[in-house]
């Protein structure tokens, strides 16, 4: 166990919950769009232990409609390996070369298997552990956030509530959280759908509680023509610009060596927002909306504002959630 504890911090797909039961949750983030961008799907297994209420749990959500589901299972459902990323509620499996889903609770009905391909990492050293930086090292934080998967592509087929969905040449992402509780507050944007191959942007800020006292933090980065452009509280760089009205937000990061413009929109009405449950103390009690189906403009400029990128981003993944003003 000592081994797995240490191989762990290295290896932040891996299930970093063991040991916990109480006040603790943990949940992965598994988008999935077929190649004629038709039909976005994300998929969250995951496992929460609260005072009230302990539960293995899988989350979906149609990017397309918004329309979501909870199937909740007890928690010796829930199991994973100490090797990999290797993860299983009840009949489904969650890993990072793919997905087997055997889903069926007498009204809704999800099956079939999608395998990863080519898939882009995000690198995970000692100074930096994976997204977090050096914040992954620091103990009892109220909630850790990883990336394992930028970009990847997808081959075979689900087939959701007796329509067949074949995902085969299409694309996927993987991220994950744990902790204790989700922030009071939360914007978040996810897209590798650019015109550009291989090309993906991701960028979480939110209100982090921090010695008795709180404070704004952000991570992301952008990947595009094989270089990766990482932005963080803990890099240096700072937000210059936030803007949010309804479901809309404009956010300008500078760092040392570039700067990175997004401004991200839900479809109009937020029609396409699905209502999700998101932890507290552990009890996935809360509930929060997200779209999956938003676009997001990212402009990357150099250090003397040369533009390196301009486009836009489809099939977005975009959160913003409680009071955003505490962000500003």
């Amino acid at each position: 166990m000592a081994l797995y504890n240490l191989s762990k911090i290295f290896h932040p797909a891996w299930f970093q919950g063991n040991g916990k039961h109480k006040n603790y949750f943990e949940g992965w983030y598994f988008k999935v769009v077929s190649a004629d961008s038709n039909h976005t799907w994300a998929f969250i297994p995951g496992v929460s232990f609260g005072k009230n209420d302990s539960h293995s749990f899988i989350q979906v959500i149609n990017g397309m409609t918004g329309q979501t589901w909870y199937f909740k299972y007890k928690t010796d459902q829930f199991s994973y390996s100490r090797n990999d990323f290797d993860t299983i509620v009840s009949g489904s499996r969650f890993t990072d070369s793919g997905i087997t889903l055997q889903i069926n609770d007498g009204v809704s009905d999800f099956n079939g298997e999608i395998s990863f391909v080519n898939s882009l990492r995000y690198p995970v050293k000692i100074s930096r552990p994976g997204i977090m930086g050096w914040y992954r090292y620091v103990p009892l934080m109220e909630c850790y956030h990883g990336v394992v998967s930028l970009d990847h592509g997808l081959e075979g087929f689900l087939i959701i509530n007796g329509a067949k969905i074949d995902f085969t040449g299409g694309k996927g992402y993987i991220e994950k959280d744990w902790g204790s509780s989700m922030p009071k507050a939360w914007i978040w944007m996810q897209t590798n759908h650019f015109e550009a191959d291989q090309t993906s942007f991701m960028l979480s800020i939110a209100r982090i509680p921090w010695l008795g006292s709180a404070f704004t933090g952000f991570l992301g980065f952008f990947l595009h023509k094989g270089k990766l452009y990482s932005f963080a509280t803990y890099t240096g760089a700072r937000i210059t610009n936030l803007q949010t009205k309804g479901g809309r937000v404009e956010v300008e990061i500078q760092s040392k060596e570039f700067s990175i413009i997004v401004k991200g929109q839900t479809r109009e009405k937020h029609s396409s927002d699905g209502e999700l449950k998101a932890p507290m103390a552990g009890e996935m009690d809360r509930v929060i909306h997200e779209s999956i189906n938003a676009e997001l403009m990212v402009t990357l400029l150099d250090r003397k504002g040369n533009t390196l990128y301009d486009g836009k981003g489809r099939n977005a993944g975009l959160e913003l959630v409680g009071e955003i003003s505490l962000l500003k």
